[in-house]
């Protein structure tokens, strides 16, 4: 909004010419965000006490969780608030590119809202019944698949598929690309919120993953550095960097508050609605596959329950003591700080290898 009210000026005042630059405008929708969150968190921290809206904790966790019960909750609508606000403001919304982000993060959003809101209202962990929770997201998501499928036919987008560390290894994917763009959104958007279980955990590491993922969008869109780098390249994409920006900005002024102890809980509203802004912009840029090195500590959570789940069904045994694996090691006698630091660590490391993986063809 303001690059369509500032930019058109820049020919009267020389100074607005910095408008049209897409690093000026991230770092802008990245320091808005930042602000918004600082601005309006404790005002929602207020108003989320007055209704009571308390986080449930599950009774088969960690017994070091029940004293949380009761802390606000739903705090990924504040998360929301700060990135979709000053995407607006600074990024060029005669994009595709930012709509399909903006509104494929706003609707899994709107699912995460639905289940915390059943569970404050039954006063117990069960909101969504999982078959409509899953049901709704492969709808987003196969709307979001539709949508690219439909670009792909009036060439302003393609359907192949990159695989990090090779150049040429760039298949076709046509209309399977549907159910792959399905898998990406569903799988990543859970799990993202499987992480969400310890305070500033969730959001520390989504921050870096955001911030790994605004230079990738950068250098997708990047006609020198795209081509350097062999990646497919698409100049429209380069605007998805404010997005990643204002995610960046938004998840810092949310870990403000949320950081141990935390004084409000992202709720699912947060974490999938962030779990699915993530997958919507690895695939817009392609980068899909680099998801499981970018997001690592994502998918290791992920996999810890599916490991878990599967070995007790078929051989009646757990190989962790809890699982998603953050309570596994609250169990064997880490402290939460040290969980979390540590974990923040490794999402640091994953992200510093995506990035050298670019390289790496």
């Amino acid at each position: 909004m303001l690059y369509h009210l500032l930019y058109p000026l820049h020919d009267r005042f020389s100074a607005l010419n910095v408008v049209q630059y897409i690093t000026f405008r991230t770092a802008a929708a990245s320091l808005s965000a930042f602000a918004l969150s600082l601005i309006c968190g404790p005002i929602l921290i207020r108003k989320l006490r007055e209704f009571q809206v308390g986080q449930v904790i599950r009774q088969e966790g960690p017994t070091s969780h029940r004293p949380k019960a009761g802390t606000p909750t739903m705090g990924g609508l504040l998360i929301l608030a700060a990135a979709v606000g000053p995407t607006l403001l600074w990024a060029r919304l005669t994009n595709p590119y930012v709509w399909i982000a903006m509104l494929t993060t706003t609707f899994f959003g709107g699912i995460g809202f639905a289940d915390d809101y059943l569970k404050i209202v039954r006063k117990n962990h069960h909101g969504l019944k999982p078959r409509y929770k899953m049901g709704w997201q492969i709808v987003g998501a196969a709307i979001v698949g539709v949508i690219l499928l439909v670009m792909a036919q009036q060439g302003a987008y393609n359907t192949r598929l990159i695989f990090p560390f090779f150049k040429r290894l760039i298949p076709e994917l046509g209309w399977w690309y549907l159910p792959f763009t399905v898998f990406v959104l569903v799988a990543v958007s859970n799990a993202v919120n499987l992480t969400d279980g310890l305070d500033g955990l969730a959001i520390s590491t989504f921050a870096i993953a955001a911030a790994a993922y605004t230079a990738l969008a950068y250098v997708t869109g990047h006609r020198v550095l795209a081509d350097y780098l062999l990646l497919v390249r698409f100049p429209q994409s380069a605007e998805l960097t404010v997005f990643c920006g204002a995610l960046v900005g938004a998840s810092l002024g949310f870990l403000w508050f949320n950081s141990y102890p935390a004084e409000i809980f992202m709720g699912d509203v947060g974490s999938l609605a962030l779990g699915a802004a993530l997958g919507t912009v690895a695939i817009l840029i392609k980068q899909e596959l680099l998801f499981g090195i970018v997001g690592g500590v994502f998918v290791v959570e992920a996999l810890s329950v599916v490991i878990q789940v599967g070995s007790f069904k078929m051989t009646g045994k757990r190989v962790f003591r809890m699982a998603p694996l953050h309570h596994h090691f609250e169990l064997v006698g880490w402290s939460e700080p040290k969980v979390i630091t540590r974990f923040v660590i490794a999402a640091i490391l994953c992200a510093l290898a995506s990035l050298t993986s670019l390289k790496l063809r």
